[in-house]
């Protein structure tokens, strides 16, 4: 029993204590100075996010305005595209060809198109051309550590950025007027839009996929299979669902108003009418001259063949200012039979080009073209020193990295291969894609800093 004077005491007591259980109302404040806390540990994420992409810009930029620079009275005369020719004629006369008045399709059609905007507000000046290649150089180098950063790390990403845009070939290469600088940016993006597509399981990042697919085509034919190659993968890494035949139906889309404008204004359904780059690639000329350092534009023509074709109407054109009308659909049929013929006749004489042609492609000092990569040590010295270190780091990236990333990888580099033994192989091809490369580099690069810091001390 308690006294009841006891019990008032004790029932106080009780109230005192259950009282002070109560949550002060400070606790309000410190819940508020946590949350801003929160937030501002955002900021620095941000931060260190923007500082990568400016490290990125820089790598990008720097170098390639000092090769513009210094290479300015070559930028607009020297290792010139064809499209450039198409794309003076545009601007000039309307015609996407070499001379007014005759439409060609004797070239792939997206750098013109790229340089027709340029030289119609610009003109054709270095700095303009230049000044534009670098900006794409730089994108593309951005969307390399997008993808770095979303298979790996941030930091593998501008590892693998830095890594690539740093290539020594493709600092020359980048500011001269050459499709290649398209090609890359355009790869880059197909293979970020087919990551995302696979990732998120999803119809309408495959269609930009698809869509970034016929672009890559009509920059450069030979990645015609290209849209298939990742549309496999898609299946192989989801299963069936309508993102692949999304993605293969947009790349063909992409494509039909080209093929269709070359139906309708040249008199073919063709991606391209130079069928005489497919036989100069095939045929007996081609092996021995490409032995001792020449490329395919040294092959002579046949005797008896069609005259002119359209890069010599052309400079007919130029000289006498008479207007030659080339049929350039039967010049490619006679060109891709003459190519053809020699496959099916002299399989043993194709082996050893297509074994060349592999040899070419993956050699790390930089095989002959039509185009030069800069000069001196950065020739000698440089480029195979760099594309040697690149490939070893990305053998040891296809074990460490993510095998559904490494497995695109070499899908698309294993394509690349098997184009060149179709076509030809060489360094200004392969570049195009070595930002696979260099991410597969970035992966071997963040794995051995991990092991590093897990090491006994």
């Amino acid at each position: 029993m308690v006294p009841a004077g006891q019990r008032a005491t004790v029932a106080r007591r009780a109230r005192v204590r259950a009282g002070g259980s109560r949550a002060p109302p400070v606790v309000s404040a410190d819940a508020r100075a946590l949350g801003a806390r929160a937030r501002g540990s955002a900021r620095p994420s941000t931060r260190v996010k923007r500082a990568h992409l400016w490290l990125i810009a820089f790598a990008a930029i720097a170098p390639r305005l000092a090769v513009l620079v210094h290479e300015r009275g070559r930028i607009l005369t020297a290792f010139t595209d064809k499209s450039d020719d198409f794309a003076q004629t545009f601007v000039h006369h309307g015609t996407f060809g070499f001379i007014p008045g005759e439409p060609s399709a004797y070239t792939q059609p997206l750098y013109g198109f790229f340089l027709v905007p340029i030289y119609w507000i610009f003109g054709r000046t270095w700095w303009a051309v230049g000044g534009a290649q670098v900006a794409v150089a730089t994108a593309t180098a951005i969307l390399v550590y997008a993808i770095g950063a979303r298979v790996l790390s941030r930091r593998a990403g501008t590892i693998a950025a830095i890594l690539a845009t740093l290539n020594p070939y493709l600092v020359w290469h980048d500011v001269h007027l050459n499709r290649e600088v398209l090609d890359q940016l355009v790869g880059v993006a197909l293979i970020l839009c087919t990551l995302i597509a696979a990732d998120r399981r999803s119809v309408r990042w495959a269609t930009a996929a698809g869509i970034l697919g016929g672009v890559a085509v009509l920059g450069n034919v030979r990645l015609i299979g290209i849209p298939l190659v990742v549309a496999a993968y898609l299946v192989i890494r989801n299963g069936w669902s309508w993102a692949p035949v999304a993605l293969v139906a947009a790349a063909a889309l992409a494509v039909t108003p080209w093929v269709v404008r070359n139906k309708v204004e040249v008199g073919c359904f063709a991606l391209t009418t130079d069928g005489r780059a497919l036989w100069k690639a095939n045929n007996a000329q081609t092996y021995g001259l490409l032995a001792q350092g020449k490329w395919i534009d040294d092959v002579k023509d046949p005797p008896h063949h069609p005259f002119p074709n359209p890069e010599e109407a052309r400079d007919l054109y130029r000289q006498t200012g008479k207007k030659y009308h080339v049929d350039e659909c039967a010049n490619q049929g006679y060109y891709e039979h003459k190519a053809w013929k020699f496959v099916r006749g002299h399989p043993g004489e194709k082996a050893k080009l297509a074994a060349q042609a592999v040899r070419m492609e993956w050699d790390p000092r930089t095989t002959a073209s039509a185009t030069d990569s800069g000069h001196g040590a950065i020739r000698s010295l440089a480029q195979p020193l760099y594309t040697s270190v690149l490939y070893a780091l990305g053998l040891i990236g296809i074990v460490v990295t993510a095998r559904w990333f490494a497995g695109l990888a070499l899908a698309v580099l294993a394509y690349q291969t098997l184009a060149a033994m179709v076509f030809v192989g060489a360094t200004r091809y392969r570049i195009a894609t070595d930002f696979l490369i260099a991410l597969l580099a970035a992966g071997a690069i963040e794995w051995v800093l991990a092991r590093w810091r897990r090491r006994p001390r």
